[in-house]
Formats: C-alpha cells, sequence, structure tokens
C-alpha cells in the first residue's frame, strides 16, 4: 500500500564507539606526503545516533555517551516533537534488532510515548536493508576517517557540522534493491540449502 501524504518514513540507528583518537604526525614536504604515527593518545568514545527520513533526505543526529533504550527514545523524541512528524497521521521507523530498540517491547515503547509512531524492524541479520546505514557509511568515509581528534568534542563539532552541510544539498537515495530482487535473492538461497543440507545442518549447530 502506497504511503498517503500525511504519513512518513524514518530510518534510524546507532554509530556505535566513535573513538577521538589523537595521532602523531609529521606534516608533508617537498615529494613526501603528511605521515601518520600509529601510535595514538585515547580520548574517549561516543555514539552517534542518526534518524534519516527516507523521502527528504534529512537527517536528525544526536552524540550520547552510550547506546541504549533511553539515548534511542531521546532520539525519537527529537524527531517526533517536529513537524511534520508531530502531527502525521503515521510515522513509520525502520530499525534493526539492536537491543535499543528490540521486539515488541520496543514498538510498545515508542507507541506509547507517540501513539502515531510505528516501529519496523528489519529481518534479523538485514540491518543493511535500513537506508541510515548507508548515510552512516558516507559519515564513516567522510567524518570520522582519519580518526584524528584532540576530544570528543572535537567529534561531536565535526559530526553536527556535516549534518547541516548534508542537509543542505542531500537528495533521496535511489534504492536499486527492488522487492522482486528480494524475491530471487530468497529463492537462490532456498535452492541452495536444498542443494547442501550439510551446511545448513552445520550453520543450525554453530
Amino acid at each position: 500500500m502506497p504511503l498517503g501524504p500525511d504519513e512518513c518514513v524514518i530510518s534510524a540507528d546507532e554509530k556505535t564507539s566513535i573513538q577521538a583518537r589523537c595521532h602523531p604526525t609529521l606534516a608533508p614536504g617537498q615529494a613526501r606526503a603528511m605521515r601518520v604515527n600509529h601510535t595514538y593518545g585515547r580520548g574517549g568514545a561516543l555514539a552517534y545516533l542518526a534518524a534519516y527520513d527516507v523521502l527528504q533526505a534529512k537527517v536528525f543526529g544526536r552524540c550520547e555517551p552510550t547506546t541504549g533504550i533511553d539515548p534511542f527514545m531521546n532520539l525519537v523524541a527529537q524527531v517526533m516533537s517536529q513537524e511534520p512528524y508531530a502531527s502525521s497521521k503515521r510515522v513509520f521507523w525502520i530499525v534493526d534488532n539492536g537491543s535499543s530498540h528490540r521486539g515488541k517491547a520496543a514498538a510498545d515503547r515508542l507507541t506509547a510515548a507517540f501513539p502515531n509512531a510505528v516501529l519496523v524492524h528489519t529481518p534479523v541479520h538485514a540491518s543493511w536493508l535500513n537506508q541510515v546505514e548507508i548515510f552512516f557509511s558516507v559519515v564513516q568515509r567522510k567524518v570520522v576517517t582519519p580518526n584524528d581528534f584532540t576530544d570528543l568534542t572535537q567529534v561531536g563539532d565535526r559530526l553536527r557540522a556535516f549534518e547541516d552541510r548534508y542537509n543542505a544539498t542531500a537528495q533521496p537515495f535511489q534504492w536499486k534493491f527492488t522487492t522482486s530482487d528480494l524475491d530471487d535473492l530468497l529463492a537462490r538461497l532456498d535452492r541452495h540449502t536444498a542443494d547442501h543440507p550439510e551446511e545448513s545442518s552445520f550453520y543450525l549447530a554453530a
């Protein structure tokens, strides 16, 4: 069933343990690239939680000391207290099966706090179906690599600055993996399982 004009889709997850590491470096010189020492000073770690509006290509992020139910619900409140989400008929929250938002208890908790919010879990071991993971891959490449920060404040400032830039220029991801592709993949897996039952027994035993 297609989405109505007053319905939204949010993909959400956490990027855990972003570390603040300070690497001694040797500045670039003539015919020599900058050199980074393999040793580093530790400045702690934080979790980056993000909610991605898949239709608007808009990101809402926050930094927390750790992941968990309360940090995730803080992210939900950050989004759901704003328009158009506060007055939407339904806001679908796509999440994986991580402990911060696992199972029926998480769905009930979300709906109790925001009656128009609907929690939808991706299949187990298929968190890659959640589009926020694409955004996190961009963050990994463009924000936290190389991981060279003096402290956690610098990490948080850089993440927030990237959010602002991303929201000013981003376009929705063009999702190319269709339901037909998924059906084909599942059919191939079924055929493989039927042809190699010994492998299935091994994985079940493990």
